[in-house]
């Protein structure tokens, strides 16, 4: 028996290498004679960059970078030979004849995971530390840029990046404003582009959202990253104001209804406007990324989960994806995550929650390598004989 095993992350329990590498061990363990296929899956949040570039052969970068509330963290990026990507891969990125690409991940220099819930505000947070690392890539010879923009922290449109990248946000007075974040945003006047020459950035997202209005940044995004409901029409004016302004000083207006531009705060709204970037569909770029068709194909059993597998898992991307994918391969599906609430699954899954009914939370993330490993030995158990 052939098993794919494709875990995305348990979220503050077990990174998607951990989930996979301790379900791998299970199954040898259990299942001696059976052969394991390991692969750690990504959406654009925690872990895209890392597990991108240890399956393409990269080499990662350490780097401190700028908190999304101004604290020095550790991050770092990835850095690819375009020639060790899949045909699949190369041919959605677009690359032209760049050889060496970065994998940056917003998640760890901006991201919502390394701010406590009461620090969690969108007035006071800035995207910095994602334009430090874009540089610091730069710098180290990067030809193109891949920026996955999940699990952001931030509503700033993407400036304080592009300050990091030598744009200057100036006041009236036309004096420097050194850090731009929302709630300084009533001093801001004026952008100046930079006189750096970036390369190709591509940006992994999965969201159709625009920057503005209903479905926009602020509206959907906005209460998840601390924005209080009685702010979201100052936040919304205010944000459709700076986007003037970065799009008249780009040369690029207007693009504040293009579907994803309201991605991560709007970093992909600025980052499309004063980069030229493009956005390339997240899983679909990890699926071709990690030729996830072919190892469907090869397996005759598809093993993956989260920390959280509902409905909205099964809505295009990661484990949900996944799954779909393999049913319609005919394959046999076990979905094991630490809660699981699909009142209705789709035929042919076997879905299992890890974590023992009524257990408080507190208790269930500690334990979650314990009861992935039990529950999974329990699936893997040979039927009993009579």
């Amino acid at each position: 028996m052939r098993v794919l095993i494709a875990f995305d992350k348990f979220k503050d329990a077990l990174t998607a290498p951990e989930a996979c590498s301790l379900a791998t061990a299970t199954l040898q363990e259990v299942r001696p004679d059976w052969h394991a296929d390991p692969c750690p899956l990504a959406d654009g949040g925690e872990g895209f960059a890392t597990i991108l570039t240890a399956a393409a052969g990269g080499s990662w970068h350490p780097v401190e970078a700028t908190g999304p509330r101004g604290k020095i963290a550790p991050a770092g990026f990835g850095l690819v030979d375009t020639a060790k990507l899949s045909a699949a891969a190369h041919a959605r990125l677009d690359l032209g004849a760049a050889r060496s690409l970065a994998v940056i991940e917003m998640a760890s220099a901006s991201g919502l995971q390394s701010l406590a819930p009461a620090d969690r505000d969108p007035w006071q947070t800035d995207t910095r530390g994602t334009g430090q690392l874009i540089r610091a890539a730069i710098d180290a010879g990067a030809e193109a840029l891949l920026l996955g923009v999940g699990g952001s922290a931030t509503h700033d449109v993407g400036i304080g990046a592009l300050t990091a990248l030598g744009w200057q946000a100036l006041r009236a007075d036309g004096s420097p404003i050194e850090r731009v974040c929302p709630a300084g945003w009533g001093e801001l006047a004026q952008l100046v582009p930079s006189l750096l020459t970036l390369p190709p950035i591509r940006i992994a997202c999965d969201v159709a959202n625009p920057l503005l209005g209903e479905r926009g940044a602020a509206t959907v995004f906005g209460p998840q990253k601390g924005l209080q409901p009685a702010d979201l029409p100052r936040l919304e004016a205010e944000t459709a104001r700076v986007a003037t302004l970065l799009g008249t000083a780009a040369g690029r207006p207007g693009l504040e209804s293009t579907p994803g531009a309201g991605a991560a705060g709007g970093i992909a709204y600025g980052l499309l406007t004063a980069a030229n970037a493009q956005l390339v569909p997240g899983f679909d770029l990890v699926e071709d990324w990690l030729e996830l068709s072919q190892r469907i194909s090869a397996a005759e059993l598809v093993i993956t989960g989260e920390g959280r597998f509902d409905e909205s898992s099964l809505e295009g991307k990661g484990p949900g994806a996944l799954a779909r994918r393999a049913l319609d391969e005919g394959k046999q599906v076990w979905v094991l995550a630490g809660a699981v609430d699909v009142p209705s699954p789709p035929v042919g899954i076997t879905l299992a929650a890890v974590t023992p009914p009524g257990t408080p939370l507190a208790e269930a993330l500690p334990a979650t390598a314990t009861n992935l490993a039990r529950t999974l030995r329990q699936q893997l158990a040979p039927a009993p004989t009579d």
